[in-house]
């Protein structure tokens, strides 16, 4: 049975046996959300936790992608033009804190790209399951933007400070590693993923269904790998962290040079603001963090390096932005602060 909650031809909504169903169905455009359809999943979302036969909540997406993330050249195209989407943001992030508290069951099957925004519709769900073709990444700062629709709350909480390494550097990983990070709940094989959507909207026993399908899967870091993370990584500035990079480089650890090189790419102001804002999240609820998040959106949108990012890497694809400032010492301190700032026309409401 199909259900209407809006979306257009870029979502559907489908109830079978006792499950709510969302389908992302735009593969041409890897299911990048649009405002539409973040409103319309919110809507489903109020009527299933308001209906006792839907017992579960599925979501999964159409084509080779889960999720890329939002629509974001549409969103610099209307930044451009002088409407920045301030409305896209606040939606996306209620539908983000709302999935955190949906009390009844969230299944989401990760198959294929999960980055960005597809993270926000995701990971804050009891279940990410994922499988062999899963690529997670929240590669923000390499477009002057920050990892957001929830990041400061989800990658904060990663142990071994795996999550700043992911923030800092925009890593690309797959289902092991997500797994060994606690990012994904289960790996199930990309095969058994429609028997496992129908096993649960027959019988509502998510655990059960699960538990017949997941796998052991290795991680793709070996231990000294993610001990090295841990350990530049942990610092409680940017400066010491990169600090202790450089003098990792210096000593010879190829993947500290390797992971300075990368750093060095990334748009120095958003490096700023998400060292900042995922030190600053550890400790907040995720409420407190979608409003610190919409704070700092509310200046990003103003912020050029967003602009230049999107045009150097979707745009005229130049690959090579041409940030301002140039480097990370550079950065006004005060110029940060700002981003974290309460709005003067009042904060997020959820």
């Amino acid at each position: 049975m199909e259900g209407d909650f809006g979306g257009g031809g870029d979502i559907r909504f489908v109830r079978q046996g006792c499950a709510g169903v969302i389908v992302l169905d735009r593969p041409a455009a890897l299911n990048s959300l649009t405002h539409s359809m973040v409103k319309a999943i919110g809507r489903a979302l109020t009527a299933w936790q308001a209906d006792d036969e839907v017992r579960v909540v599925l979501i999964k997406g159409e084509g080779r992608a889960f999720c890329a993330g939002g629509d974001i050249l549409a969103i610099y195209e209307a930044g451009r033009a002088g409407r920045p989407p301030v409305g896209f943001f606040a939606d996306e992030y209620r539908l983000n804190a709302a999935i955190a508290r949906f009390s009844k069951p969230y299944v989401a099957l990760i198959d294929g790209v999960v980055m960005g925004g597809g993270v926000g519709v995701s990971a804050h769900g009891s279940h990410r399951v994922m499988t062999e073709k899963t690529l997670f990444a929240m590669p923000e700062v390499g477009i002057g933007f920050f990892p957001d629709v929830g990041g400061s709350h989800l990658l904060s909480r990663l142990p071994g400070h795996y999550g700043m390494y992911l923030v800092l550097t925009g890593e690309r990983i797959g289902q092991g590693e997500a797994l060994g990070a606690g990012l994904a709940t289960h790996a199930v094989d990309s095969t058994a993923l429609a028997e496992l959507a129908d096993e649960i909207a027959e019988t509502g026993d998510v655990d059960a269904a699960l538990a017949a399908r997941a796998r052991d899967v290795p991680r793709e870091k070996d231990g000294a790998r993610l001990e090295a993370i841990a350990r530049y990584f942990s610092p409680s500035t940017l400066e010491e962290c990169v600090a202790s990079l450089s003098q990792g480089a210096e000593e010879g650890d190829e993947f500290a040079a390797a992971t300075l090189e990368t750093i060095a790419k990334r748009s120095p102001t958003s490096l700023h603001v998400a060292f900042r804002q995922l030190r600053l999240g550890a400790a907040l609820s995720m409420d407190e963090c979608m409003r610190m998040e919409f704070r700092i959106v509310n200046r990003m949108l103003g912020n050029g390096d967003f602009y230049e990012g999107i045009r150097a890497a979707i745009v005229d694809k130049t690959k090579a932005p041409a940030w301002q400032p140039a480097s990370l010492d550079a950065v006004d301190p005060a110029a940060i602060e700002a981003f974290f700032a309460p709005l003067p026309d009042g904060e997020l409401e959820l």
